[in-house]
């Protein structure tokens, strides 16, 4: 396993992005416990995604217009209802005072949910793990341990970013004019996040 591997993991963990939007939009909202239920959410909605790239199902979707269009459209309308519950008032940007009021099971279903329904993943798994792949050996297990690493970075940099959100968590109680903000914030990105996948070819 190469340090290329880890330097390009690293970095494209680090990107901003649906997952990384939902688990500091949880853990303002709803504390640091509920930020770890989200992490581990999102990271477990990447094993589809790698599963299916190690498997070679990926080039399916990849060259497929219709299952490739079925499952970005159902990305799509999954991103907008996140904008239109983080505007609602007991959607996930919600600051409650009892964290255990949204299960932290629900809390994780959301998180895969946006991993899961997001075709990008697969396309990005066909063409970023035969890159670390040995010519000689590259067996499928080799494969499942790249993707695994990669998880486990994706869950403990999502906690890192759920635990700087959770502390930041009582200034934002204390000023109702941040939450609007952040609220009206982190819809946007959801929005925007949907359109560009709704107006992205491939």
């Amino acid at each position: 396993m190469s340090i290329e591997f880890f330097l390009t993991s690293l970095v494209v963990v680090l990107l901003p992005g649906t997952g990384v939007i939902y688990t500091i939009a949880v853990g303002l909202g709803r504390g640091f416990r509920q930020s770890v239920a989200a992490a581990l959410g999102c990271t477990f909605g990447i094993v589809p995604a790698a599963g299916a790239s190690i498997l070679g199902l990926a080039a399916i979707f990849h060259t497929s217009a219709l299952a490739f269009m079925v499952i970005k459209y159902a990305g799509v309308a999954y991103l907008f209802y996140m904008a239109w519950s983080v505007l609602r008032d007991d959607g996930v940007m919600r600051v409650e005072s009892n964290e255990t009021v949204q299960s932290y099971w629900r809390t994780a279903i959301s998180g895969t949910l946006l991993n899961v329904l997001n075709p990008k993943l697969s396309v990005f798994f066909l063409a970023f793990l035969p890159q670390f792949v040995p010519e000689q050996g590259g067996t499928i297990g080799y494969m499942v341990l790249l993707a695994a690493v990669f998880m486990l970075m994706t869950f403990v940099i999502f906690v890192l970013y759920g635990a700087f959100a959770s502390a930041a968590r009582q200034y934002v109680i204390e000023s109702p004019r941040i939450m609007v903000w952040l609220k009206r914030g982190f819809a946007g990105a959801f929005g925007f996040l949907g359109a560009r996948l709704a107006l992205s070819d491939n």
